[in-house]
Parts: C-alpha cells; structure tokens; sequence
C-alpha cells in the first residue's frame, strides 16, 4: 500500500470559514481520480478525523480530478484552545494514510 500523498498530485486543508475545514486532493489523472473516489469514503474519513461520518460532506469535481471534503471543525477558529487556527494540519493526516 502507497500513500496517499505519493500518488495525488497536492493535497491542501483550509479553512472554508471560521467553523468548516475543506480539504482539496488532487489527483494528477482520471485514473488515480477513480481508485481515490472509490477508496475514500465516509467510513474511513470519520475514522481517520474521529468525525460522526454524517458530519462529513464529499465532492468528486470529475472535470478537474479533484477528491475533496469538508467538515465541522472541533473548535471554532481562533478559539482559546485552537491549535490549528488554519485548518492546515489535515492534510498532512491524509496524505500519511495508506491506500
């Protein structure tokens, strides 16, 4: 098994305003755009971000082979116990995963 972060082209986490964190993977072609919408689910997203799977929102944009998700962050950003006020740090979890 590879990981994810050596077979997409870049994979980026963000905020998508101050209570959503949206995470873009792209694919460097149709192929690998494919097996990753078929390998990332729900399932093992809320298990990889300890998230209630209904919580988490996915989107397959075909045209630009981008993978990409979104969810509630913990914490609102900028909050007191915020340890990552970007939203930055998912995509390093992702891109350690093992496909």
């Amino acid at each position: 098994m590879k990981k994810l972060g050596s077979i997409v082209k870049n994979i980026r986490s963000k905020n998508a305003g101050p209570y959503w964190v949206t995470i873009d993977v792209f694919c460097k072609n149709k192929k690998s755009f494919i097996k990753i919408s078929n390998k990332l689910n729900t399932d093992l997203l809320s298990k990889t971000f300890q998230i209630k799977k209904n919580k988490i929102k996915t989107f397959q944009i075909d045209n630009l082979n981008v993978y990409k998700i979104s969810f509630p962050r913990s914490l609102v950003q900028g909050h007191m116990k915020d340890r990552d006020m970007h939203g930055a740090q998912y995509s390093l979890i992702l891109s350690e995963m093992r496909l």
